[in-house]
């Protein structure tokens, strides 16, 4: 397998990850954003907050 391929493949297989992920929900889960950036949102607890 060269290594084109196997970028290839590995984007292949990530980006179908993330279309099923999203055809699985039918909204965002509420987590907080990662990164705020600024954005004055301050986060209330970690991914598991409920929030």
């Amino acid at each position: 397998m060269t290594r084109l391929t196997s970028i290839l493949l590995f984007w292949v297989v990530f980006v179908g990850l993330l279309v099923l992920d999203q055809s699985r929900f039918d909204k965002p889960r509420p987590e907080p954003p990662a990164v705020l950036m600024g954005s004055g949102i301050a986060a209330s607890g970690g991914h598991c907050s409920g929030r």
